[in-house]
Formats: C-alpha cells, sequence, structure tokens
C-alpha cells in the first residue's frame, strides 16, 4: 500500500500547473529517447506528454531508428537522435544505449517509464542546476539572446535551435507495439547548431529558415553532450 500511495504522489507532481500561470524563464530541458517499435516506450511516452504540462519543463520527443529493423519503421525517426543519444553515452562513460531513456539537463538519465525515479531525478536536477538565465526574442527572422549569471565555461557552448510538433497520434500496425494507437508530444522535428557562444553579453544572429507554424526553442549547452546552461522558448 505505501508504494502505490507513493506512486500517486509521484503522479500528482505530474499535474498540469494551473492555467493561466507565468511559463519560467529557464525551463528544466528533458529529452526522451524513444521509438514506435520499442514496446516499453509507450509508458514513457505518456509520462513525458505530463511532464510537457508543466511550466518549468522543457519535455522534447526524440525517436531514434534502431528499432526499425523489426518491422515497423519509425516516421519520426531521425539518425541524428541516435547520434545524439550515443553522445550522451559516450560522456557519461555508458557502453550501450536503450529506449526509453530520459536524459535531464544534458547531465543526468533515468529509465524513462519509471515514474518515481524520474520523479527523483527531476527533483536532484532540480535542487542542483546552476543560475544561469536565458532571454530570447524573435522578430521576423532576426534572434536576440542574452544569458544573465553564466559561469565561466572552459570552451565555448553550442547555441542549439530545436523545432518540434506539440502532438502526433499514430496508430502503429506492425512491431512491438502492433495495434496500439500512441500519442506523442513534443516530437522534434529539427535540431540545429546555430553557433558558439560564452553566454556573455547580448547575441544578434539572423535564424536560417526554420519550419513554419512549429514552436521554436534554444539550448544552450556545453560541447560534447555536456551539461544543459540555458533554454527559452522563442513561440
Amino acid at each position: 500500500m505505501k508504494r502505490i500511495g507513493a506512486l500517486f504522489s509521484v503522479l500528482a507532481c505530474f499535474a498540469a500547473a494551473p492555467q493561466g500561470a507565468q511559463a519560467e524563464p529557464d525551463p528544466i530541458v528533458i529529452e526522451l529517447f524513444t521509438s514506435q517499435g520499442c514496446s516499453s516506450c509507450p509508458s514513457a511516452d505518456a509520462l513525458l506528454a505530463k511532464l510537457a504540462s508543466r511550466d518549468d519543463v522543457l519535455a522534447l520527443s526524440l525517436h531514434v531508428d534502431y528499432w526499425d529493423y523489426i518491422g515497423w519503421p519509425d516516421e519520426f525517426a531521425m539518425p541524428q537522435f541516435t547520434k545524439r543519444q550515443k553522445g550522451y553515452a559516450r560522456a557519461m562513460g555508458e557502453r550501450m544505449i536503450y529506449t526509453p531513456q530520459m536524459i535531464l539537463e544534458g547531465q543526468t538519465h533515468v529509465v524513462g517509464n519509471r515514474p518515481m525515479d524520474v520523479a527523483d531525478a527531476l527533483m536532484r536536477v532540480s535542487e542542483t542546476r546552476g543560475g544561469s538565465d536565458m532571454t530570447a526574442s524573435l522578430a521576423g527572422d532576426q534572434l536576440t539572446v542574452s544569458v544573465y549569471q553564466m559561469p565561466a565555461a572552459k570552451e565555448p557552448m553550442l547555441l542549439q535551435l530545436v523545432s518540434y510538433t506539440p502532438s502526433e497520434t499514430v496508430k502503429i500496425g506492425r512491431g512491438e507495439n502492433a495495434g496500439k494507437e500512441v500519442t506523442y508530444v513534443n516530437v522534434v522535428t529539427s535540431w540545429q547548431v546555430l553557433t558558439e557562444w560564452d553566454g556573455q553579453g547580448t547575441l544578434s544572429m539572423t535564424l536560417p529558415e526554420t519550419p513554419a507554424n512549429q514552436p521554436l526553442a534554444l539550448i544552450l549547452q556545453h560541447p560534447r553532450q555536456g551539461a544543459i546552461e540555458a533554454a527559452a522558448l522563442l513561440r
């Protein structure tokens, strides 16, 4: 009974923030590496949807391609997301990659379908993250970014632009999830490195062409899949 009660408490902490709450300027970035061909992933996809409803979280779904061989090619999968996950494994000293995996702030990884473990990781990250604050504005294709309280870095960090689709529902016809209908949130469609930046002062630049009518986010991250220092939503 204690275990069940604790699980309900964890799920309660994932509830949506009250309508009209002010969005946090520097959300915690959570990347879920998932696949339509992975039988353990739908519960993690549902958990990510709960996390995405929080104002203090930027929850992103990155679909990998290494499950496609079992008979159902994931239409959202991109080789670059598999490469990104492998980069995290190298940075964290891990010898293998898996799904579903959540990575928080580029430095903490956890099995993505274990709500209590995810809640614990989120709490740890919230308590230990730095104080960097990013603001960004977009006028046409002109981007202006400022970061405050930036710690000294040995190397310039990567300013990355992420575009994503808020929601996609797929009926899976073959593979381990055959017959299931799964809704995915914040499905990443593009992940681009805009420039290297030390985070000092104000950066102004012209954006490359971006997908129309999709939300955009900025992520400032140390190179070689290092820690994420700051993030901001553009639209």
